[in-house]
């Protein structure tokens, strides 16, 4: 599911845990059986922020009726979209128990488990960002430990997968990539990718290209309310994940413009190094030989972020990590769980769905 605002209308980061405190809230049972346990994740990576984004965050985990004590199954991690948060599994619950269950039936019996990261600004990337707060470390470090501790992984073939749609998918393949010995394989659904092709139109409007640099600097320092408009959100956003200034600098950001509102290309620079793109284009171990790595978007995907999904598979043909490329009908958002299910149908050797 994507919650991108509307800066998507125009384009829409083991165990020794740090001292989690974890709670486990009541179970709740649905759809035949499946049930959801909520874990709250009071975080030391996330401990004050810069943003002074809660660092208390809820943890969904959809487990189907096979999910029995002393059973290992293998652990999905899906990073949702921009501006989506675990409240909204939770709340729509029965729709993502359905899903468990139903890919536990006609695959391989799963736990998902859903990651937090919105901030302030409406999504981190996944990334550690001085700007922002650690990210990575928090689902890396912190969530894989909280919940393997109540739901160990299989000790061997697929134990760990990481899996997203549109800034998710960005952060799979980013997660995937430099967290290579956590995660056996990585599903990428409409990834942000190909800067210049799918945030160049971003930071080109009006919204973005006109605002002052000295205001940007207030809204970053809060002393400015955080912009209605989520064309400029969303570019502060992108800004605090792929341009922070440092640790001496936290919560401050390199802006795109300069004061007399001049593009400045090596800030430009500092994103597309953030590129999954570029990486797998400078980095031929960009991720590892035995990674399963499932790349797609959608043919009419208006944020055409099927392009770098594409242009990312064409490079890793010719690497030894398996992997694929799929373009299901639709545009950007649609079929998000049909689509991961055929993600999950290809890492586990099943019979492909195709998407109508």
């Amino acid at each position: 599911m994507n919650l991108r605002k509307n800066s998507r209308l125009v384009f829409s980061r083991w165990f020794g845990a740090f001292f989690l405190l974890l709670a486990f809230a009541p179970l709740v049972l649905s759809a035949g059986e499946a049930r959801l346990e909520v874990i709250s994740v009071n975080s030391r990576a996330l401990k004050n922020n810069p943003l002074h984004d809660s660092a208390a965050r809820l943890v969904p985990v959809f487990l189907p009726v096979q999910a029995t004590i002393g059973a290992r199954l293998p652990v999905i991690y899906y990073l949702p979209g921009f501006a989506n948060s675990a409240d909204n599994f939770i709340r729509y619950s029965n729709v993502w128990l359905k899903l468990t269950q139903k890919i536990a039936d006609e695959i391989t019996p799963m736990a998902l488990v859903v990651v937090d990261g919105k901030t302030r600004w409406g999504g981190s990337q996944y990334l550690n960002s001085a700007a922002q707060g650690n990210y990575e470390d928090f689902v890396c470090d912190e969530i894989i430990p909280a919940v393997e501790a109540r739901h160990p992984a299989p000790t061997n073939g697929v134990r760990r997968l990481i899996a997203g749609h549109s800034s998710g998918g960005f952060g799979a393949l980013r997660l995937g990539s430099s967290r290579q010995k956590l995660f056996d394989a990585v599903i990428a659904m409409s990834p942000d990718s190909d800067f210049p092709t799918s945030h160049l139109p971003l930071v080109t409007v009006a919204a973005v290209t006109n605002e002052p640099l000295a205001e940007i600097k207030k809204i970053a320092a809060g002393k400015s309310p955080v912009p209605k408009n989520g064309d400029l959100t969303y570019a502060l956003a992108l800004s605090a994940a792929y341009a922070p200034r440092g640790f001496p600098h936290r919560g401050e950001f390199e802006w795109l413009y300069d004061e007399h509102g001049k593009f400045r290309p090596e800030v430009w620079q500092r994103w597309l190094d953030n590129d999954p793109l570029t990486i797998v284009q400078k980095n031929s171990k960009a991720f590892a030989d035995g990674q399963a790595i499932y790349l797609e978007g959608a043919a009419k995907d208006e944020y055409s972020a099927n392009i770098g999904a594409r242009e990312i598979y064409k490079l890793l043909q010719s690497r030894p990590a398996r992997c694929a490329f799929y373009e299901p009908p639709g545009h950007h958002a649609d079929h998000v769980r049909e689509r991961l299910q055929r993600g999950l149908e290809w890492v586990f050797n099943r019979p492909l769905t195709d998407i109508k």
